[in-house]
């Protein structure tokens, strides 16, 4: 991604490329094996993740390097001024407590949603997720509720690259078939995803809307035991008032 006016730092993108590296999957690194995942030289690697090292960024025990607290100062600072969670936070709370659920609120990131909220319930939770877990957009309820609603030129171009893994035997497992599940999110409004992601991870979803009517996030409740038709008569009517809340709340 050269600028036209000669910007571009290659620099900076290496050395985020580094940092992206470090993963919910793989939190620690080797200079080779950082080296393999930003798809820079062992050389350039080591340079970098000592540099960040010395800047506070990585923590190093002498073999490994993972990150360090100080990465926390750039997602605290953007969640700090972002209004959503602000708008979403007691509107999910008193949902989590009516439900006696988990609720979550996410965006979408590039191929990714984001959670950017989340009220965990007094249930056992069986996947470790906080505020800044990502996971893959098309796998997911929130994701397919932010995917219905991208301009048709945008979902043409996310499903003409996304790649589709089998996370478990209930994954989606062709575009046709993701296409098909998003085309009737868009239709009813709302989604709901059993087990495709990881078994036993199951949640329903709609979008928040702002004010002019764009499609900002999607509200979610993970789920326990519900079936299909308990989901639209308890489940399905709450989050929609909860996503209207903090819609109005937004302005």
């Amino acid at each position: 991604m050269e600028g036209a006016d000669g910007y571009y730092v290659k620099s900076v993108e290496k050395a985020f490329a580094v940092l992206g590296a470090f993963t919910l999957n793989v939190p620690e690194h080797t200079v080779s094996s950082a080296a393999a995942a930003a798809g820079i030289s062992r050389a350039a690697s080591r340079r970098f993740l000592l540099t960040l090292r010395d800047l506070g960024y990585l923590g190093f025990d002498g073999t490994t390097f993972r990150l360090a607290p100080r990465t926390l100062d750039i997602g605290s600072s953007f969640l700090a001024h972002l209004a959503l969670p602000h708008a979403a936070e007691p509107h999910l709370k008193q949902l989590s407590a009516d439900l006696g659920e988990t609720t979550s609120l996410c965006i979408l990131d590039g191929t990714d949603v984001v959670y950017v909220s989340r009220i965990t319930s007094p249930r056992l939770v069986r996947v470790a997720v906080n505020v800044g877990t990502r996971f893959p957009a098309w796998a997911t309820s929130m994701g397919r509720v932010l995917l219905a609603s991208l301009p048709e030129a945008e979902q043409e171009a996310y499903f003409s690259t996304v790649e589709l893994l089998p996370y478990t035997a209930r994954t989606v497992r062709s575009i046709q078939e993701l296409r098909e599940s998003v085309r009737e999110t868009a239709e009813r409004g709302w989604s709901r995803v059993a087990d495709e992601l990881e078994d036993g991870l199951r949640g329903v979803a709609v979008p928040v809307r702002s004010g002019d009517g764009t499609v900002v996030a999607a509200a979610n409740v993970s789920l326990q035991l519900h079936s299909a038709e308990r989901v639209e008569e308890t489940v399905l009517p709450p989050l929609r008032t909860a996503a209207d809340r903090i819609g109005r709340d937004l302005g």
